[in-house]
């Protein structure tokens, strides 16, 4: 069953071109930034690198996980996580979070903003550090307040794949203001795609093969009529 239910949030995420908390350990880098770098320089032992308050990324390969770097090797990061809503064990929620675990967090809405290494925090992957500077119209904060907005938030937290996800918690760390690159796309995706007039044929085509196929009903016209009509008046 979760597996299943994995494979149907990785369709959802690719069909909608999201990047979103990770699922899946990486594949590869798929941007063309440098790993632990500042897009000019490279480093052969990254950690001594990085600074108390850098925003950091881990590429996957259908989406980007965002933390803080705290100093270290430690990274304060959003993930969702089920265990804190079944078991206090302070010992048991501290272990790396779990695919199974990270799946139901998803479905229950629930997650952690924990500290993990930056091992742990990269599950394989290469970090990107401060990448995001350039595509937020932000000034960044001074390295030590982005890391004390990020200890202070430490804790069991709601969770939602577009309005509090990782991406939400280090933009207010580092800018101040919580937002998602990665929702604004989304919501562009799919205001473009309640554009296409093909998506309104298509829907009524569907609704009339499914009265067709199951017979004239409230549970059938209902839909065929309605789901057309709303996407005409939003288009």
């Amino acid at each position: 069953m979760l597996d299943t239910l994995t494979f149907l949030l990785e369709r959802l995420f690719l069909l909608a071109h999201i990047k979103l908390s990770s699922l899946l350990p990486p594949l590869g880098r798929e941007r063309g930034d440098s790993p632990l770098t500042s897009r000019s320089d490279r480093d052969e032992s990254p950690p001594q690198r990085l600074q108390r308050g850098d925003l950091l990324e881990v590429p996957r390969t259908l989406f980007v996980h965002f933390g803080i770097y705290l100093g270290d090797n430690r990274v304060a990061h959003l993930i969702p996580d089920i265990l804190p809503v079944l078991t206090a064990d302070s010992r048991q929620i501290q272990e790396m979070v779990t695919n199974t675990r990270l799946l139901l967090g998803v479905l229950s809405k629930r997650a952690s903003i924990r500290v993990d290494s930056v091992e742990d925090f990269a599950y394989g992957a290469e970090i990107l550090r401060n990448a995001m500077d350039r595509t937020v119209h932000r000034s960044p904060l001074t390295g030590e307040e982005v890391a004390r907005r990020a200890e202070r938030l430490v804790g069991s937290v709601s969770y939602s794949l577009l309005w509090n996800n990782c991406e939400h918690f280090v933009t207010y760390c580092r800018y101040g203001v919580a937002e998602s690159l990665q929702t604004e796309e989304f919501c562009e995706w799919l205001k473009s795609l309640i554009r296409d007039q093909r998506v309104i044929v298509l829907t009524m085509l569907l609704g009339l093969l499914s009265m067709a196929c199951l017979g004239i009903s409230s549970s059938t016209a209902l839909p065929a009529l309605l789901i057309p009509f709303t996407l005409w008046m939003a288009s």
